[in-house]
């Protein structure tokens, strides 16, 4: 890892734990009564998941100021998530029309534009998190790398590309910038149809290592119903997926990645060994189990958590890794 690692301890001024970087929308989804509005984004879900685990979070994002953006503002808000200045500044609030399967997943028409102005935050947080659309899509794009170059020796820096391939141009292209910005980061986290997306072809196993050697110091992929794989340059661990009934997958992941950070944040003092990346790992895998549960992004509050993680027998196997069974 960078200088920022989880052990790295540092002149923190007051202010958030957490700033995340990224967009904010409104999710339309089809139901029998007519069209339902949730407030989404993989950036405002991660954001509200990390508050309803009660970490101090701050957004950084674009709203319009409109009957949407009010409902994002209010949103944030009921988790104690602080909007930060500058957030209030798009013609309008961006939306995704969201289209279920039977399985319960969706996918995503957009309607977005993505323009951030040039501020930074005014305090340094533990940890700054950003991905999705926000990453790749200019003008913003550009303004978030800045963020990063500005930042990532100063505070642990998290990762999500959560690949909307509708809204890129070339897979190389999008190659190209998500490994330029890898090296300003510290966690990456993907999904699966992430890695396939960006390396067909390649091994889960081999995409990390190639992440790993990009610089980032945790790699982490979701594999969905099959578990989660979490790799550092010393260690490769297997955390299968705990069982649920699928109401919707929708922000499954930001649930996982939510719990990911608050599980970093808890254990920042005690580096990335076995038994941190299991816990953590748990955490995160648990989170996601009960977000499927419930329509929507609903993540679950830290009493849901702790009250639904049971004790767990870690196996050991071979080339240092791990299963768990939960």
């Amino acid at each position: 890892m960078h200088s920022n690692s989880l052990g790295r301890t540092s002149e923190i001024t007051s202010g958030p734990d957490v700033v995340v970087i990224g967009e904010a929308l409104v999710d339309v989804v089809a139901s029998s009564n007519g069209p339902i509005e949730h407030p989404g984004g993989s950036p405002m879900n991660v954001a509200y998941g990390l508050g309803r685990l009660g970490v101090a979070t701050a957004l950084l994002t674009s709203l319009g100021a409109d009957a949407r953006g009010e409902a994002i503002e209010a949103h944030l808000r009921r988790a104690g998530v602080e909007l930060l200045p500058g957030s209030k500044s798009a013609a309008r609030t961006a939306s995704a029309t969201a289209t279920l399967a039977a399985d319960g997943s969706a996918t995503y028409d957009f309607d977005i534009s993505w323009e951030l102005p040039a501020v930074a935050p005014a305090h340094l947080p533990k940890v700054l998190h950003t991905g999705s659309i926000a990453t790749f899509l200019a003008p913003g794009a550009t303004v978030v790398r800045g963020l990063l170059e500005q930042s990532h020796r100063e505070c642990l820096v998290t990762y999500d590309p959560n690949i909307r391939p509708a809204l890129l141009g070339s897979q190389a292209e999008a190659v190209r910038i998500f490994e330029d910005l890898v090296p300003l980061t510290d966690v990456v986290k993907l999904s699966d149809e992430d890695a396939t997306w960006l390396y067909p072809g390649v091994s889960l196993e081999d995409a990390a290592e190639r992440i790993l050697r990009l610089g980032a110091g945790l790699a982490v992929v979701t594999r969905g119903g099959e578990g989660s794989l979490l790799a550092t340059p010393a260690t490769q661990l297997f955390i299968p997926a705990v069982r649920s009934t699928v109401a919707d997958t929708i922000g499954a992941g930001d649930s996982y990645m939510a719990a990911l950070i608050y599980g970093l944040l808890s254990r920042r003092t005690e580096g990335l060994g076995q038994d941190v990346l299991t816990t953590i790992g748990r955490m995160a895998s648990k989170a996601a189990a009960i977000t499927v549960r419930r329509p929507g992004a609903n993540p679950p509050t830290a009493v849901e958590l702790a009250a639904d993680l049971p004790g767990a027998e870690v196996i050991q196997g071979t080339k240092a890794t791990a299963a768990v069974v939960v």
